[in-house]
Parts: structure tokens; C-alpha cells; sequence
């Protein structure tokens, strides 16, 4: 480990939100030690995005860990040398997607990311793992996984896992239903 501090990529300039907006993909080793930098990475562009809610972007945050430990355990991006990439943007006027993509499957692991719903109640309260994806549920307006045999960083073996959030300046007010979610 370097204690050199590594170097921060460049802010953007805030401009209003519009469809199609794009990020620069951002890339990080895949050791859970890199948690940190990647939440705090999507925390500095959330942070810079006009009309999202300080509680939506937390929610992001703490799904780009999820997301992220998710990918390290269970992907080839866990091995040593392998990279995991963000990608953040803007399919419409009031969504930002966040994805990650790792570098494939291991051949212990399920090829795309899912729910483990076979489990019963008692499985679930011995379980040391599998909450992250509910998680993801529970705070994206929408998420789910796909294959990324298009991305040229993975060579056509990686998994992208992406959830939607909403874009608004309007925070649910305490003791609302939404605030409870």
C-alpha cells in the first residue's frame, strides 16, 4: 500500500441535467480496500448534479458499495491485477444511472447478479452475505444486471449491475412514507 495519495480525477463543470449526460467512466482496482475511493468518487459527481436530493445521492453511495464488494467477491475482478469500471448517466431528464461492470464471472459464482429468493426465514437470519442486492432494491427506483459483452474492458466476459435513481430537488418530508423506505 503507497502512502502517496493517488491523484483525483478532474471535476466537471455543473451544468443544468439533461438527457444523455455522461460522465467519464472512472476505473478501480478490484480490492475492497478501493471501496472508499469509488463512494467517494460518485459522492464528489453526485455532489456537482443539479436537482438531486442530498438523501437519494447517500442512497447512491451506499449502492455503489454494495455494488461494488459485490463485484470483488464475486467476479474475476477480485483476482489480483483486475479492475472493476463506474459508469454514471443520464437516460432521462430525471434519472441518473449508476453502473459497474466487472471482468466476468468465476466459475463459482452465478453469471449474473440476482436476489437469492430461494432462501427461507431461518437461512436468512444465519446468512452472512446476500443483502447487498436488497439493498440496491429497496433505494433504486430501479436495478438489475446484465451481460457486458460489448464493453471492449472486459472482453466480452463481464457483468453490468446498474440502478436508476430520481433526479429531484423535493426531498420527502420526515415522517413521510418515502422517508421510511
Amino acid at each position: 500500500m503507497t502512502i502517496v495519495p493517488r491523484p483525483r480525477a478532474p471535476f466537471h463543470i455543473p451544468t443544468p441535467p439533461f438527457a444523455g449526460r455522461r460522465w467519464p467512466s472512472r476505473f478501480y482496482p478490484g480490492d475492497l480496500a478501493q471501496a472508499r475511493w469509488v463512494r467517494a468518487d460518485l459522492a464528489a459527481d453526485l455532489s456537482r448534479l443539479e436537482g438531486l436530493c442530498p438523501q437519494v445521492a447517500d442512497d447512491a453511495v451506499l449502492c455503489v458499495g454494495e455494488m461494488f464488494a459485490n463485484a470483488c467477491a464475486h467476479s474475476r475482478s477480485g483476482e489480483p491485477g483486475e479492475r472493476v469500471m463506474r459508469t454514471l448517466f443520464q437516460p432521462a431528464v430525471d434519472t441518473v444511472r449508476l453502473c459497474l461492470v466487472d471482468g466476468g464471472t468465476r466459475t463459482d459464482a452465478p453469471a449474473l447478479a440476482r436476489v437469492p429468493a430461494e432462501r427461507t426465514c431461518a437461512e436468512w437470519d444465519l446468512a452472512e452475505s446476500g443483502r447487498g442486492l436488497l439493498i440496491i432494491q429497496a433505494l433504486a427506483l430501479d436495478w438489475g444486471s446484465e451481460s457486458a459483452t460489448d464493453s471492449p474492458f472486459c472482453a466480452g466476459r463481464g457483468t453490468a449491475v446498474w440502478a436508476d435513481f430520481a433526479l429531484t430537488s423535493v426531498c420527502a418530508p420526515a415522517g413521510s412514507p418515502e422517508e421510511a423506505r
